[in-house]
């Protein structure tokens, strides 16, 4: 199947709006595949941080980001033979992995690691410019707004469950400052594709969004082929 053949549907928005969750909700229901594209950026940023590679040394991230040992298994994310899906989820891995999204050497190390995720019969990809950049041709793109309070209550209460200490100040703080930085970085910037459709999930629970997803989805016959 050629892959432009392939429905994509695309999930965009800022830290915390709960595009990941609900992007596997849809995923799950559909039986399409599934890429996290934060976690390439998290990747990236824990092997630098261990690895002693400045956060500003474009090259060798770039480097590092073309070669990752990663991948996607039973909703585990794996580098090399490590599970380390809570580790890229601490504060100091996010917030390294939201400067060096700023990189463009490294945007372009990860797109062609993005693009082979589309494969039959579908999938549901997350991040900061799936539908403007990575994947402009998605039959449905959405984009996931919420309230800076609301995002970091949803961000204290993750933490809290996987065993890290957070403060409700300092995350609200930094939200505020990823978002800025996002949204003003020359390359990508963090903004809704022309034609996505908004949705604000502030007060709604994550399976309340993918419901309405798929519904979006159903008109708009972002079906397998």
């Amino acid at each position: 199947m050629a892959a432009d053949t392939i429905p994509v549907i695309t999930i965009d928005g800022p830290t915390a709006s709960g595009k990941g969750t609900v992007a596997q909700l849809v995923a799950d229901r559909l039986g399409f595949h599934y890429l996290d594209s934060g976690a390439l950026y998290r990747l990236t940023a824990l092997s630098a941080l261990r690895g002693g590679v400045a956060l500003d040394d474009a090259p060798a991230l770039a480097a590092l980001a073309a070669a990752l040992p990663c991948r996607f298994a039973s909703q585990r994310i794996w580098l090399g033979d490590e599970d380390v899906g809570d580790a890229i989820r601490a504060e100091q891995v996010g917030n390294a992995a939201s400067r060096i999204a700023a990189l463009p050497p490294v945007r372009q190390a990860l797109v062609a690691l993005q693009l082979r995720f589309r494969a039959a019969p579908g999938l549901v990809a997350d991040g900061r410019d799936m539908g403007t950049v990575i994947f402009p041709d998605a039959a449905l793109k959405v984009f996931l707004t919420a309230s800076v309070e609301a995002r970091a209550n949803r961000r204290y209460k993750q933490l809290i469950d996987k065993g890290f200490s957070a403060n409700m100040q300092d995350l609200s703080k930094d939200l505020a400052e990823r978002d800025a930085r996002d949204a003003n970085r020359a390359a990508a910037p963090l903004k809704p594709a022309q034609d996505a459709r908004l949705l604000d999930t502030s007060d709604m629970t994550a399976m309340q969004a993918a419901e309405r997803i798929l519904g979006w989805q159903r008109e708009t016959g972002a079906h397998p082929a």
